[in-house]
């Protein structure tokens, strides 16, 4: 027997259950259905979210209970080669006091879950362990609903909603987001490592509640593009390690290994010793940029999250994307209902939100970011080689004169690269933010 609702979502995640906060707040009947035995259970992310982003969905989230891990009071940037590495931080007291929770860590599977009992208290009704096979259409291929792998489990509605994820079989059976490229994605693993609250603060020079997230660069990814982070949670640390699918192919690396020798590095062995390791995970994430976002909007359908390509690679920005355009999808569908027009005219709202919000025009600003770095492997190997055996040089005292190394130092640089090839890429680095 076939059921009827306002909206369908497909996908429990961050842009799905945003979407049914706001939409079950009007009063909208709503379904989301999760292929996981719940929310979160596929989902093996974790990392920081933005207060800002969530509060515009519930306002009183750290009073709802929200899963927070830690709140972040320093960012730390690492430039590593194999054996060394240059560390940039910043800690300011403001984000302990009044931006506290400007920005804190979850693991997905803990607050994936938590968010979606509060869009079930607020009426949206979510269903788990169910997959959805198809989409319903009506004469004028106008999308009119869903189908499922349950006995008799047809879903009309007036509106879909896709926010199943990168990988999304649906999205590309069809036809609505073509197969991502390996060149649009990125292989990121993850290990989580128990340690206990106070060795984490001991380490980390954090009080209680507080932690550090750091993003790495460098030699870690052996000549790959991509980046390494590690993230602290209350009982334990993330480290999480990523590069692109495309050159992951064609280098043969495998991504236990290079986790395995991340963890040995001696900046990082230290702040794990003595830990656990409790979760290995593996995960793709959308690194297309704006030139990979699909057609977002159509007759009786929208798009968001991961789903849409909406991710910022040099932020590492996605669950809050995600979220954010969870809640457009929701204004906008909450206008075409007004309106009584469920059609891509109806649902246009959501284009013109996104296109005005930080989203898009951030994703504009670095739409070029991502083919610097494929094109500049040295960012990956001989910039992180040679600057630490710099700076590894001349902290070294041995009785050789300081301008007998810097002379050593510069014919070792030009031996791996030329000035005018370091010039070009501070150039098309710089063009590549701006």
């Amino acid at each position: 027997m076939e059921e009827a609702f306002d909206v369908a979502i497909v996908g429990a995640g961050p842009a799905g259950i945003a979407a049914a906060c706001c939409l079950a707040d009007q009063g909208v009947k709503t379904i989301v259905i999760e292929r996981g035995e719940y929310p979160g259970a596929k989902n093996i992310s974790g990392g920081v979210l933005y207060g800002h982003d969530l509060a515009r969905i519930l306002p009183d989230f750290d009073r709802r209970n929200c899963p927070i891990e830690r709140n972040i009071i320093e960012s730390r940037i690492w430039f590593l080669s194999k054996d060394g590495g240059y560390s940039l931080s910043y800690r300011d007291r403001a984000f302990a006091k009044e931006k506290k929770l400007n920005s804190f860590t979850v693991g997905r599977a803990k607050f994936d879950r938590w968010f979606s009992e509060q869009a079930r208290e607020k009426g949206a009704l979510v269903v788990c362990g169910t997959v959805v096979t198809d989409l319903l259409r009506d004469h004028h291929h106008r999308v009119i609903g869903i189908r499922t792998d349950r006995a008799d489990g047809d879903v009309l509605s007036k509106v879909v909603l896709l926010t199943d994820g990168i990988n999304s079989p649906l999205a590309a059976k069809t036809g609505f987001r073509p197969e991502p490229g390996p060149h649009q994605v990125a292989l990121a693993v993850k290990e989580v490592i128990e340690l206990s609250e106070e060795v984490i603060q001991e380490r980390f020079n954090v009080g209680t509640g507080n932690g550090v997230t750091i993003e790495i660069v460098g030699e870690v990814t052996q000549g790959m593009d991509g980046v390494a982070v590690i993230y602290t949670n209350r009982k334990s640390l993330s480290l999480c390690l990523g590069a692109n699918l495309a050159t992951f192919s064609r280098q043969k690396v495998r991504p236990y290994e290079m986790m395995e020798s991340f963890k040995e590095h001696p900046m990082v062995a230290p702040l794990i010793q003595g830990g656990k390791p409790a979760e290995y995970m593996a995960h793709w994430i959308a690194e297309g940029g704006y030139d990979a976002i699909p057609r977002l909007c159509g007759d009786g359908f929208l798009i968001a999250g991961d789903s849409a390509m909406l991710f910022n690679a040099l932020h590492r920005e996605g669950s809050n994307l995600a979220m954010i355009s969870g809640r457009f999808a929701a204004e906008a569908i909450l206008e075409a209902r007004e309106k009584g027009d469920f059609g891509r005219n109806g649902l246009s709202g959501y284009l013109s939100r996104l296109h005005n919000s930080y989203i898009f025009k951030d994703l504009k600003k670095y739409r070029k970011f991502g083919r610097f770095l494929h094109t500049h492997e040295e960012i990956f190997t001989t910039l992180p080689a040679w600057t630490s055996l710099a700076a590894r040089e001349m902290l070294t005292v041995n009785g050789v004169p300081k301008k007998d190394k810097q002379k050593a130092l510069w014919r070792e640089f030009r031996n791996r690269t030329s000035l005018l090839r370091v010039l070009k890429l501070l150039w098309e680095g710089w063009r590549g933010v701006t």
